[in-house]
């Protein structure tokens, strides 16, 4: 039986380079970054200063006073970003009738979710302040809580779940989410990612790990430098990116936007370790070959890649030789590909949802966002990365890939609507 077409047929946009879809769109096209030193807390105590924050954002706009001392700052940028998704879709909740809002779900990726509203919760108690502690400290820091802030804002009563797989997260939930619809379980899903893991504890625990830049807080809008041989580890950033999922007949009953068509997902785990990528790269390969196979294309029918790209030496490197493999050696050097995260920095499990804004808006603009900062090419990193500044192409499918700790793989191929 013929699975149900799916659309994204809504956007909405919460980034530290922009915040609403047309200034993202902006922003990245002129490869403008939004990585910055941070303001939330002081950072000069510690050797990474820089993050990708999403400033001029007034969370007050998006729930009342009384209610934001009882959530994490995740929660207003994904109510403004899906906010800005349903609008563009064309769809008022409250103007559905009770049956579409019965078939209309959550499901939203997230790595922390309310990390850093938990870490605020803990930092009271120990500092003998349990007075000042919210009431739903417990449900506030239950993962599945944001999908349901959600719900209750719009009055979704269909299916409501968070995915949190790590930096494959909205991804992983982009894929269910389309599930849901493909089964006819429903007919339209808010899905997309959201992450706000800027906070003191967070950061020192990236510290440890040795895994973030330390050498361009003199320069915060150079500190992301995928594939760049001075890289040095990635920059820790926030926002949110939000779809309407939607079957395609349904939207085009209704004359809605059509901005991409989601036809192929792969995922995969190499078993291998919490952190550290196996130098082979095989795994991430066969999630992208598994998504291709779903779509029902081949290597020559791809004509962009949103790369994971995080700054790291071994993400950069294997994922190179990753797509090598996925799409062959001779054509993985003739598409061009780029990193978002050059712009924006890592939103962690806010990411894959991040890369596939940009690969929707080089799919309508017709250019490739660049992949800043890529000044001087590692020589194992040797493909097309559009280094500095956009380059003109017409997208018919691309691959936004993505990789996660805990050795998961997540591709996504999207094709652009007929």
């Amino acid at each position: 039986m013929d699975k149900r077409r799916v659309v994204i047929s809504g956007m909405g946009v919460v980034s530290p380079n922009g915040v609403g879809r047309e200034a993202f769109t902006q922003a990245i096209l002129e490869g403008r970054s939004g990585v910055r030193r941070i303001t939330r807390f002081d950072p000069s105590e510690l050797n990474v200063q820089i993050a990708g924050e999403v400033t001029g954002f007034d969370e007050l706009a998006w729930m009342e006073k009384k209610d934001r001392r009882h959530v994490s700052r995740v929660l207003p940028l994904a109510i403004a970003a899906a906010t800005e998704a349903l609008a563009s879709s064309g769809l008022d909740p409250t103007r559905l009738p009770l049956e579409d809002l019965r078939r209309f779900g959550v499901i939203i990726g997230s790595g922390g979710g309310s990390q850093e509203f938990t870490e605020q919760q803990y930092e009271l108690f120990f500092h003998d302040k349990q007075r000042q502690m919210s009431v739903h400290c417990v449900p506030t820091t239950v993962m599945g809580t944001l999908a349901s802030d959600l719900s209750i804002r719009f009055g979704l009563r269909g299916p409501s779940h968070v995915v949190t797989t790590g930096c494959t997260s909205s991804t992983d939930a982009l894929n269910y989410a389309t599930r849901q619809i493909q089964a006819g379980r429903a007919d339209y899903i808010l899905s997309g990612g959201a992450d706000s893991p800027i906070a003191l504890g967070i950061l020192k625990g990236f510290i440890l790990m040795k895994i973030m830049t330390s050498r361009w807080n003199h320069a915060p809008e150079k500190g992301s430098r995928p594939f760049s041989v001075d890289r040095d580890g990635f920059v820790l950033a926030e926002g949110s990116w939000m779809y309407v999922l939607e079957e395609y007949e349904h939207a085009k009953a209704r004359g809605a936007q059509m901005l991409a068509e989601i036809v192929g997902y792969g995922s995969t785990c190499e078993a291998f370790h919490r952190v550290r990528l196996q130098e082979c790269g095989e795994e991430p390969a066969r999630a992208i070959g598994l998504a291709m196979q779903e779509a029902g294309v081949g290597p020559q029918d791809i004509h962009y890649v949103n790369l994971h790209g995080t700054s790291t030496d071994l993400n950069d490197r294997i994922e190179t030789r990753a797509l090598k493999l996925a799409l062959g050696e001779d054509r993985a050097h003739q598409v061009p590909m780029s990193a978002l995260k050059s712009q924006i920095g890592h939103p962690q499990g806010a990411c894959g949802a991040a890369g596939v804004a940009a690969t929707i808006i080089a799919m309508h603009t017709g250019q490739i966002p660049p992949t800043i900062n890529l000044d001087t090419p590692d020589p194992l990193c040797d493909l097309d990365y559009v280094p500095q500044s956009g380059r003109k192409a017409k997208i018919e499918h691309a691959v936004a890939n993505c990789i996660a700790f805990g050795s998961k793989n997540s591709a996504l191929v999207l094709r652009r609507p007929s």
